[in-house]
């Protein structure tokens, strides 16, 4: 079974992008992100640089793989975005505030003012989804928009 998830970045401030991702079409969860700076995967890695504020940064917009992957700062199994231009290390994991990522995806079931709520919850219904996908032999892809 492939899953195709789209995240569209819906509220974007001065602290945080908070967008919501769909699975096959459906509504699955509301993602935190870093600040929106404008970036896309079509930029050249120079150019990425350039705008880019280190741990402040949302990832481009693009279409990225999503394989398994052993975090060693989560001491966990974790979905790990593949070849994002001018980032490394972007991962789905628990958190509710800009402050809690460097880039990476944190999922929520509900949002708040620059939060997501309850991403405990919300990261572990999505990753398991994303981990029988591949466990299956499928492909898991995320289109950022």
């Amino acid at each position: 079974m492939n899953l195709n998830l789209k995240l569209e970045r819906k509220i974007k401030t001065k602290q945080s992008t908070i967008g919501e991702l769909s699975i096959n079409g459906a509504f699955e969860c509301f993602m935190l992100e870093d600040v929106d700076r404008g970036l896309n995967s079509g930029m050249s890695l120079a150019q990425i640089a350039s705008i880019k504020i280190k741990t402040q940064t949302a990832i481009p917009t693009g279409t990225y793989n999503v394989v398994k992957f052993f975090s060693p700062k989560h001491n966990e199994n974790l979905p790990l975005l593949e070849n994002v231009p001018g980032f490394a290390g972007i991962e789905i994991h628990v958190g509710n505030f800009a402050r809690d990522t460097d880039g990476c995806l944190l999922p929520g079931e509900d949002k708040g003012a620059d939060a997501v709520l309850h991403s405990t919850t919300a990261t572990a219904k999505l990753n398991t989804k994303i981990f029988e996908a591949l466990k299956a032999g499928g492909t898991v892809t995320i289109e950022v928009v």
